[in-house]
């Protein structure tokens, strides 16, 4: 793509037309006189080709019949010859001008969607499995650009074809032109009833094989647990399940074409006999030449077959149709406004946070966090302690307003939170998430992705120094030009979690999330990022997020939750003074690292 090219040149979220037919004319802005000129080349070829049958009629009647010969035989040829190359010509300007449109319309829905996509809210992505979505934005554009390609321009080949040759036909007798008609309403009925049956059935299909894929996706991104589960058998049929339910669909969709076909291959064998036998019963009483005969056999060739073809056309059309709708029902959703606020600060935050009795539900389930209140002076240090499901990253997501909280006021710096853009938190707000994700790039890209603006080497290798990851990196061949494959299979964890972390240092932001960072690596390691991250920490307002209470005890606050609400709060030291769920915490934490230490002693 060239650099000048813009990525988004239409915007295809404002195409939310009822109608299927006009978002796809959306679709085709900037394309339509290009497409409308594919459209018209194909109809001169039609005339190109009709003409080739007439001059074939003149020629037997008058020239070998009648010998009136008043253009030799040459000149003659030179016509045929010329018409096959125009029709020739003209066709490859259609389908080459047809295919080039069609690409470019799949490219436009293709940078639309993903930048759509990108755009969508965290709740969005919750509830949508990643298969399906990928389902769409490859399979379904796929089958839209083949409308465009090969449906859109065959139906308006078959309307010239058919046109033109029933004039054509028509000036050689107007009876023998009606009764090429007799089958037109029975093909239609045939296939406007096939359409809307295929169509839930296309449809159903399409969502199957968006399971298998979510299957697959998850597999191949979970190998690891299933290998080390040992529960390949258990996937394997699973998969086979999945698959055999999409083979039994697809053969419901195949039989019903199966039947389509034949049922129109009958009617329209049926046609061109009756044709046959009322154009031979014409030319043998003399009502028509044989010149005309013989164009006529030619020319209900191309009205006949054209017109059981438009069956095929409905039928692939539909599944493009059923395609497009589930494209567009992701442009249907509301994107994430990321600049959106009523108040944009001109300075960096400083860090105070006030939650005050906030309450979160999502749409339409009971409350996850329940009258939640705390203070956060600048610079502080708060650690966030409790049970698996407890609402501890769900109470971390709404600072960032990746969720939106129902009730209660959150406010950064007194401002209300819900009136700051989503993009200057975001900008602010670092985190390092309790699973790393990294990029199929190198080292150091991953490293410098958190940040928008250029950074130098060394900025990034001071980066890497305070999350101890430098050495490790420079012990690879490539430094930090290794790449890294999906999800950095080719690094252990701790070494996937540090880099994370650089990601995090590198990006320099005024409030730090730290869920669970230090999970992923050994005691070490862990002594070395903690000894690290004091420095870091100094001056910025930090959350913890862990559930070992031995890496948060020289937190500034402590705040201990249960379900969804705030059960205790404090210093380390006033929490496991006190009866509570933080005291048991400690105590079980406490008794098994002695434990650990006695058998170690043994060994």
């Amino acid at each position: 793509m060239k650099s000048s090219e813009k990525i988004i040149d239409y915007d295809l979220t404002s195409a939310r037309s009822k109608r299927k037919l006009v978002n796809l004319w959306y679709c085709m802005s900037g394309y339509r006189v290009r497409y409308l000129f594919a459209i018209l080349s194909q109809g001169l070829s039609t005339v190109c080709k009709t003409s080739v049958y007439l001059l074939l009629s003149w020629f037997i009647d008058n020239w070998l019949i009648l010998k009136i010969r008043t253009f030799p035989i040459a000149v003659i040829a030179a016509g045929l010859l010329l018409l096959a190359v125009l029709e020739g010509m003209f066709s490859y300007f259609a389908n080459s001008t047809a295919n080039y449109t069609a690409e470019r319309i799949a490219l436009r829905i293709r940078n639309n969607l993903f930048n759509h996509i990108q755009r969508l809210s965290f709740a969005y992505h919750a509830k949508v499995d990643t298969g399906d979505l990928i389902q769409r934005s490859t399979s379904d554009v796929d089958a839209i650009r083949r409308f465009f390609s090969e449906e859109a321009i065959g139906i308006g080949r078959i309307l010239f074809l058919f046109i033109i040759n029933f004039t054509a036909i028509y000036r050689i007798h107007p009876t023998l032109a009606f009764s090429t008609l007799i089958i037109v309403p029975l093909v239609f009925l045939v296939a406007v009833g096939f359409f809307r049956n295929i169509s839930k059935k296309y449809d159903a299909y399409q969502n199957q094989d968006a399971v298998i894929s979510s299957l697959l996706q998850e597999n191949l991104t979970g190998v690891r647990v299933v290998k080390a589960f040992a529960r390949q058998e258990f996937e394997i049929r699973k998969y086979e399940q999945e698959n055999w339910k999409k083979y039994q669909l697809g053969k419901r969709l195949l039989r019903m074409e199966a039947f389509f076909w034949p049922s129109t291959d009958l009617l329209c064998g049926a046609q061109m006999a009756i044709s046959f036998i009322i154009g031979a019963f014409f030319a043998i009483d003399g009502k028509i030449s044989v010149g005309n005969f013989v164009a006529f056999l030619s020319l209900i060739i191309w009205i006949i077959w054209p017109i059981r073809n438009m069956g095929r056309i409905i039928v692939h059309m539909s599944r493009a149709l059923i395609s497009f709708q589930r494209v567009m029902d992701i442009f249907k959703e509301d994107q994430e406004p990321l600049d959106k606020g009523s108040y944009l600060p001109q300075k960096d935050p400083k860090g105070y946070i006030t939650l005050d009795h906030v309450c979160f539900a999502y749409q339409n389930e009971e409350e996850i966090l329940k009258d939640i209140s705390f203070s956060v002076m600048p610079g502080q240090v708060v650690a966030i302690i409790g049970s698996t499901g407890s609402g501890k990253s769900t109470l971390m997501n709404l600072l960032p307003r990746f969720y939106e909280y129902t009730s209660g006021s959150i406010k950064l710096d007194d401002i209300e939170l819900n009136e700051l853009p989503r993009s200057y938190l975001r900008k602010h707000i670092g985190i390092v998430e309790q699973e790393p994700f990294l990029f199929s790039r190198t080292i150091g890209e991953n490293i410098a992705y958190g940040v928008s603006e250029k950074k130098s080497q060394s900025e990034i290798e001071e980066a890497a120094k305070a999350a101890s990851i430098h050495e490790n990196i420079l012990s690879f061949k490539k430094g930090y030009n290794t790449m890294v494959g999906e999800r950095g299979v080719t690094l252990s964890g701790g070494q996937k979690q540090r880099i994370a972390i650089a990601r995090t240092l590198l990006k320099n932001p005024r409030i730090l999330i730290m869920d669970d960072a230090t999970s992923s690596v050994d005691a070490d390691t862990e002594s070395d990022i903690q000894s690290a991250l004091k420095n870091l920490m100094r001056n910025r307002t930090t959350f913890i997020i862990a559930h070992r209470i031995q890496t948060i005890q020289e937190a500034d606050l402590i705040l201990v939750m249960d379900k969804g609400r705030i059960i205790q709060s404090g210093t380390h030291q006033d929490l496991i003074n006190q009866e509570g769920l933080y005291q048991k915490i400690f105590k079980i934490q406490t008794r098994i690292e002695e434990e650990l230490e006695k058998e170690m002693c043994c060994d």
